[in-house]
């Protein structure tokens, strides 16, 4: 016998019975997107390497530890997508699409791949709900994308959930920040991470987000982002926590979420809930300002959010919120004989035909296996076709939960109307 070939360590399968609870989740966010006026946009699975060196940051662990990146025949530095918003900005820039109505608003479901130590709602190859907005400075901008985020979880159900925000500053402001962090890092340098030693020079917003023990206690003890921002930024963010106040989502300032992710600048948000482990954020995003230029575009204002699915199952799950069952067959129907099961053929076949779940046999079951496949599909009716209800030209159809039953009609229109 050969070698079984299993699945690559990091990913997952999603299974038929468990399929469902993906479509429910992704239906609610689909909504959600639609009626805050957002629409779909899909992009590719790979990009030129170079996407993601300038978008995203060549100082960030993404690009440093994380992407998949190989050569293509064609002698191309190709990397799979390791997140969303640089691959919707290269869309945006190189299909002009500027140029049309603005706000933009896109949201997407994709995949996103990561070379990463795997672990509970977080693998190698995962899945993610993003929105994108481009064109709107305002903060106003800002608190809807967050009022946005506040209506998927809620309708989702998952409760006990927080935004966390904080402003990490423009460009401007942000080079007194930087110079503080140096001074303030530069004391503890025989204390820092070798990762965080690199930090300290090229990008120290950086050493804020290390998880080592010691560097994540010296960022504790760090200087504040808010504290250094200029008069614009201080009156953007103060305008967006009156905005979230107004529109009824709950909020709290956290002066340590710098997002892992160069291109962000002033607004930096996580919404983060209790009962699932360290992994607390289930949604996440800011504001990059700067991003489309840096791309190539022209200067757009862009800001949005990304949320893993994985994440959210994970957090439905552990919360106990209840998801609906798996769509069962609305009728099946069985055959005793070959005359039988030809009628039973065509009267499925047009049964689906006009949008109603029917199931049949096609192995050659006996009429009692057949009805123990129903009854493990979990069939809410039932119609047992022989020659002598071919004969008569009706049936008797079983309600598999009550037991009662009502004759029916054998043709498709009195079928159909009956199953109703």
């Amino acid at each position: 016998m050969a070698a079984t070939v299993t699945i690559p360590k990091g990913t997952k399968d999603v299974l038929p019975s468990e399929s469902h609870r993906w479509q429910y989740l992704e239906g609610v966010l689909r909504k959600t997107a639609g009626d805050f006026g957002f629409s779909e946009i899909r992009f590719p699975t790979f990009e030129h390497t170079e996407l993601f060196l300038r978008g995203v940051g060549d100082t960030t662990d993404i690009v440093q530890k994380e992407m998949y990146t190989f050569e293509d025949k064609g002698g191309r530095s190709i990397t799979l997508r390791p997140e969303g918003t640089a691959s919707v900005v290269r869309s945006v820039v190189e299909n002009g699409l500027y140029a049309g109505t603005l706000p933009l608003k896109v949201f997407y479901i994709a995949p996103n791949f990561r070379y990463e130590k795997p672990q509970a709602g977080r693998l190698r190859e995962h899945h993610q709900f993003g929105v994108e907005m481009f064109g709107a400075a305002s903060p106003e901008a800002d608190a809807e994308i967050l009022c946005l985020a506040d209506t998927f979880l809620s309708r989702l159900g998952i409760g006990d959930v927080t935004a966390a925000i904080n402003s990490i500053g423009c460009p401007v402001c942000r080079k007194d920040y930087q110079k503080a962090l140096r001074e303030y890092y530069g004391r503890y340098r025989d204390e820092l991470c070798p990762t965080c030693l690199t930090r300290l020079e090229r990008n120290p917003l950086r050493l804020l987000d290390c998880k080592e023990p010691r560097c994540s206690a010296l960022a504790a003890a760090a200087p504040r982002t808010l504290d250094y921002l200029c008069g614009e930024c201080r009156d953007h963010f103060e305008a967006l926590k009156a905005g979230l106040d107004r529109l009824g989502v709950r909020y709290r300032v956290d002066t340590g979420i710098v997002r892992g992710l160069d291109y962000y600048t002033k607004t930096v948000f996580e919404f983060v809930t209790g009962g699932i482990g360290a992994q607390s954020a289930i949604c996440a995003g800011g504001r990059y300002d700067g991003l489309c230029e840096q791309l190539g575009g022209p200067k757009l204002p862009g800001l949005g959010f990304g949320s893993g699915l994985e994440r959210l199952l994970m957090t439905m799950e552990a919360k106990n919120v209840p998801m609906p069952d798996a769509p069962a067959p609305e009728v099946f129907l069985a055959a005793l004989g070959p005359r039988a099961a030809e009628r039973v053929s065509v009267l499925t076949a047009a049964l689906r035909r006009r949008g109603i779940r029917a199931e049949r046999d096609v192995t050659g079951r006996s009429l009692k296996a057949q009805m123990k496949y129903a009854d493990k599909l979990g069939c809410r009716r039932t119609l047992i076709l022989g020659d002598n209800e071919l004969d008569a030209g009706r049936g008797d159809l079983k309600d598999m939960a009550t037991g009662q039953t009502v004759p029916v009609g054998l043709t498709e229109d009195e079928l159909a109307a009956a199953l109703g």
